[in-house]
């Protein structure tokens, strides 16, 4: 016979109504403060349970021994002062930690990420399915969970997938890996840099989101060796090394991009392209400060906009030159040093001696925005400083000289072919389209590219290395107006004072370059150091 309900007067009666408000209310309020109890309670029986089942796991000839061990633990915790009271709060404690309320661990997704999951799938369907599949692996009528193996999701936003494609999907072409790649970038989510790790022997396919790279590092005294200049900082996965850096008011681990120059270098000179605002400038202003550690830095100019000026007067500095006429002269005094030196290096090994102290310092060419000064060489029937470049580039290695070049994309056209052979090093800034990064770099960009990137972000490639996303560190101009207080006093504390640093101590006096002609250097003692002039033609 079914429960007759209450009839409706009783069941909406004012008193009824306030008498079971109230036992709820009393009863939250028991709850609330006999919790801790509770919780004892309910972990006494589950350690009781346990002690059951161990009990009843446990042979019959280690119960005894267990029955000792048990009984000599108790009498020396009974025996110890204080000790009852310490194992009774012990065993309440352990019985509070063993009753706590245990949440059960989702599995699966949730329905909005089931329902972005689906999502994803169905926009691979037209790119990894064929209709002549008899069992594919993509359908329209068909669940994502055959595909997706593994999967990760941060406050409701992708940010892991591991996903499986079938076997006659052209993975080797860019142009299908191209698509698959920006309709995962697309559904995943905008505003994020997601890398692709492609697995084509076991057809599958990895996407991460990568966190953007830190931008607060600024322009400080890197640990690396002589000969060792940091490009930026890049994923830490990517590298095997990571050096100290000053983050802000914190120090921690980052991983740099070591470039190598000198002799032993297979990538000696570097070639950095970049939109306008992107941060090149600042990159050769980066190996300036760098490279007055341990060498000397000639300056070109291009642009004309005094962005070096911090630079004149240091030691180490040899020339910042923006004029077309005063960079002539320090280029073409560059190439002459540059066949001096291989000379000097040719006679001290025929000699069985090393070489001298002047010529295995390190020099380096900074150029920064060469085609501006080409086109004013062409409008005045002058020599294109681009040529003059040559020597260095070709036995700059051998020679122990390093030539940064650094120019606008747009530009890119008019760099003479011996600054596109020789630069085997290479970095891209700014927010460019993946042609364009292949171009530059010879290979395509790691991962996809977010809505907004920071000036000084972009791609670094050492030679027939690996493309990796780098940050150049914050190297802003001392003297622009706009510049930070902090980053002010890093830049002007990596310059070299007026009376030398202490790592300077026992450098070689640096050459001075002549005003008055295009070729002019001095030396300590003239029998340690001659200059090369090439023959008249």
């Amino acid at each position: 016979m079914a429960r007759r309900p209450l009839p409706r007067v009783v069941s909406s009666h004012p008193s009824f109504v306030r008498g079971r408000d109230f036992t709820r209310t009393v009863t939250d309020g028991a709850a609330d403060v006999l919790y801790p109890l509770i919780n004892i309670v309910r972990g006494l029986r589950r350690q009781a349970a346990w002690a059951r089942g161990w009990w009843a796991k446990t042979p019959k000839d280690r119960r005894n021994p267990a029955l000792l061990l048990v009984a000599t633990a108790v009498l020396v915790i009974a025996l110890l002062p204080y000790g009852p009271v310490l194992g009774v709060i012990a065993v309440m404690g352990s019985a509070a930690w063993a009753g706590r309320d245990r949440a059960p661990a989702t599995k699966g997704p949730s329905e909005p990420e089931t329902g972005r999951l689906q999502s994803l799938y169905e926009a691979l369907v037209p790119y990894l399915s064929d209709p002549d599949d008899p069992r594919p692996l993509y359908a329209h009528d068909s669940s994502w969970e055959g595909a997706f193996s593994e999967y990760e999701f941060d406050d409701g936003r992708l940010v892991r997938l591991h996903l499986k494609y079938p076997a006659y999907f052209t993975d080797g072409e860019p142009e299908s890996r191209a698509r698959v790649e920006q309709v995962l970038h697309t559904k995943a989510g905008r505003g994020r840099e997601y890398r692709f790790d492609w697995n084509e022997e076991e057809n599958h396919l990895t996407l991460t989101a990568l966190p953007p790279l830190a931008t607060g590092i600024a322009a400080q005294r890197f640990v690396a060796s002589p000969g060792e200049t940091v490009l930026g900082f890049t994923d830490a996965g990517a590298v095997q090394r990571t050096v100290p850096v000053a983050d802000g008011e914190e120090v921690r681990d980052a991983p740099p991009i070591v470039w190598r120059t000198g002799p032993r270098s297979t990538e000696p000179h570097l070639l950095a392209l970049g939109q306008p605002g992107t941060g090149i400038t600042t990159l050769l202003r980066c190996f300036a400060l760098q490279a007055l550690a341990h060498g000397d830095v000639l300056v070109v100019d291009g642009s004309g906009t005094g962005e070096y000026a911090c630079l004149t007067g240091h030691p180490g500095v040899l020339a910042v030159e923006s004029g077309l006429a005063g960079t002539l002269a320090t280029l073409e005094w560059a190439a002459h040093e540059t066949e001096r030196r291989l000379i000097a290096v040719n006679r001290a090994r025929q000699a069985g001696r090393p070489a001298p102290e002047d010529v295995r310092r390190p020099l380096w060419i900074l150029v920064d925005r060469p085609t501006a000064l080409t086109q004013l060489a062409h409008a005045e029937g002058r020599t294109d400083p681009q040529s003059l470049l040559d020597v260095p580039l070709r036995h700059g290695r051998a020679a122990s000289v390093t030539v940064a070049v650094g120019d606008q994309l747009d530009a890119a056209d008019t760099l003479a072919p011996a600054v596109i052979a020789h630069t085997r090093a290479r970095v891209v800034l700014g927010p460019l389209s993946p042609e364009h990064t292949s171009a530059v770099l010879g290979a395509p960009p790691c991962t996809t590219q977010s809505d907004h990137m920071p000036p000084g972000r972009g791609y670094a490639r050492l030679g027939s290395g690996p493309v990796l996303r780098v940050q150049v560190p914050a190297t802003p101009d001392p003297y622009d107006e706009e510049t930070s207080e902090i980053h002010r006093q890093a830049v002007l504390a990596l310059l070299p004072a007026a009376g030398g640093s202490a790592c300077d101590g026992d450098r070689p006096e640096p050459v001075r370059l002549a005003k008055c002609g295009p070729v002019a250097a001095t030396a300590p003692a003239p029998a340690a150091r001659e200059v090369f002039l090439p023959p008249t033609r």
